[in-house]
């Protein structure tokens, strides 16, 4: 063994600071509690270079110093390993702690002893997973060279598997996510935070769309989601033409390719349905082959959900149709109440984002319930079809005979739409249009129609809407009364609140009036 004089100190490199992680070394751990092991292994390691990468050496003089080191540096590629330490298995303690506390099965670790006695290479190699025994005598420099550079390379093997591995994990879990997205700037943003996420770096990216029409070829890409510094892109409708990655983002469009340059990274999804998405993004390092290879992937899996949202998009607008000609028809036969059921629609969503927002609604809605509440709430009346004119269109109070048939409305409605919703896989328009209809005049305390549920017996839809319903209808005009003003309408929610309305709800529509002020709730002329 080598050993290193106190007047050679001069020999001794300065140890590099824990925490000063660099993707441009390969970072190795000197475990030893003679100060002269750790000298002479730094002259032997110095200025060794494997794939152009220097190594960064760590010391640690004793196994619990060398675990905490290890439980907070996660890319130390390899360990030099005494045994005998502390006590006499320090180091065989440590390898074991590495393996099953820590769960690091990738790091190399290389026993090296000076006193082959405390542990037999042939025991310590079938009881303990290291990955080579060294007598320290034996560690030339040509040797440690060797011993180094073989164990670093298996490691950016094991790393390699690892990566990829995780990589295509979050691939799966970024589609399921991304899948699950109704909103094509929601998805978007989605998109830059997952990826973001698979190459485990934050990024200052812009995701942009652009017609492939040859009538739009000459519009700017529109500017649909950003991160990081780009936000302040946001405000912009279309990328700037001066701004620097749009060359890149434009060449990336007319090849119809992803494109790595130095100045950003592009990367083009080309959905089916006719549109081209770029995802322009500045990493901290230049991406691997592999890194490259993942995001091919990634892109793949990023153009099905964009068409499946595509899909998903024409799908509703097809559903939001058919529910509007549903409740136009049953408006055309009053039409005293003129934009009624659009401004419910309107105040339904509000509410139920209101309700979201404060943590208000109940774990089993559903993002299907927020896409699908608003358009649902138009059809709340639509049982009003099956009553007779006479009734409906009576301008003064009804008879009790008359007003049971009047009331008959709620289960028609809730029938109808009950039986074509049996028509469609899941939650949609028309069966939480169903539970609207047959649950708006249902009361919170129980005393309303047509089944006197309470609470949260009657579903939240409904509950939403009967506060809605009321407060629009005592906004505004009809036959046999006049508008109220607002403050009146409030104070008249706030009386019933606990009654016939929800609390939730009503504190979700009284808080969205007076923060929000929106003018629409009151039509011209009120």
């Amino acid at each position: 063994m080598v050993t290193v004089s106190d007047d050679e100190d001069w020999l001794k490199e300065d140890e590099a600071p824990l925490g000063t992680k660099s993707n441009n070394y390969w970072r190795l751990l000197i475990v030893d509690d003679e100060p002269d092991i750790h000298a002479v292994t730094r002259l032997a390691l110095n200025k060794i270079t494997y794939k152009g990468r220097e190594i960064e050496i760590l010391s640690a003089y004793s196994g619990k110093e060398a675990f905490e080191i290890l439980s907070k540096e996660s890319d130390i590629g390899m360990i030099l390993l005494d045994v005998v330490m502390e006590t006499e298995d320090a180091g065989l303690v440590l390898a074991k702690r590495i393996r099953e506390e820590l769960h690091n099965d990738i790091v190399r670790i290389i026993l090296r002893t000076g006193q082959p006695g405390q542990a037999p290479e042939q025991s310590v190699i079938v009881d303990y997973d290291i990955n080579d025994y060294k007598l320290k005598t034996e560690l030339t420099a040509q040797k440690m060279f060797t011993t180094v550079i073989s164990s670093l390379r298996a490691y950016e093997g094991l790393k390699t598997i690892e990566a990829n591995r995780r990589g295509l994990d979050k691939i799966l879990e970024a589609a399921s996510n991304l899948y699950q997205i109704d909103s094509l700037k929601e998805l978007a943003s989605g998109v830059l935070t997952q990826i973001g996420a698979i190459l485990d770096f934050g990024t200052d990216g812009v995701l942009c769309v652009m017609e492939s029409s040859s009538a739009k070829k000459n519009l700017n890409p529109l500017v649909i989601a950003t991160t990081g510094k780009s936000t302040e892109m946001l405000s912009e409708t279309t990328l700037p033409p001066d701004h620097p990655w749009t060359p890149s983002i434009r060449q990336a469009f007319e090849e119809r390719k992803s494109l790595f340059t130095s100045n950003v990274d592009v990367l083009l999804i080309q959905a089916s349905h006719g549109h081209q998405f770029a995802v322009a993004f500045t990493p901290l390092w230049p991406l691997s082959e592999l890194e490259c290879s993942l995001l091919g992937v990634f892109c793949d899996r990023i153009a099905a959900a964009f068409d499946n949202l595509h899909v998903f998009n024409l799908l509703k607008s097809t559903q939001e149709a058919t529910v509007i000609a549903l409740a136009d028809l049953a408006e055309s036969r009053d039409a005293t109440t003129g934009g009624h059921v659009r401004r419910v629609c309107r105040l339904t969503e509000a509410i139920a984002n209101e309700l979201k927002l404060a943590d208000k609604l109940p774990p089993e809605v559903d993002s299907n319930f927020m896409a699908f509440v608003g358009i649902a709430s138009i059809l709340h009346d639509v049982g009003k079809v099956g009553i007779p004119d006479a009734i409906l269109l009576k301008p003064g109070k009804h008879t009790p005979e008359e007003r049971i048939i009047m009331e008959g409305h709620a289960l028609i409605g809730e029938t109808v739409l009950a039986r074509a919703a049996q028509m469609v896989e899941g939650a949609n328009s028309l069966s939480i249009g169903a539970q609207i209809a047959g649950g708006h005049h249902e009361h919170f305390d129980g005393n309303g129609y047509p089944r006197r549920l309470k609470g949260n017996e009657i579903p939240l839809a409904a509950r939403i809407v009967a506060v809605v319903d009321v407060f629009d209808a005592l906004l505004h005009a009809r036959p046999y009364k006049q508008p109220w003003p607002l403050p009146d309408v409030i104070a008249y929610l706030q009386e019933r609140s606990g009654t016939q309305f929800d609390p939730d709800v009503v504190w979700a529509i009284i808080n969205f009036v007076e923060t929000k002020k929106p003018d629409w709730i009151i039509a011209e002329g009120h």
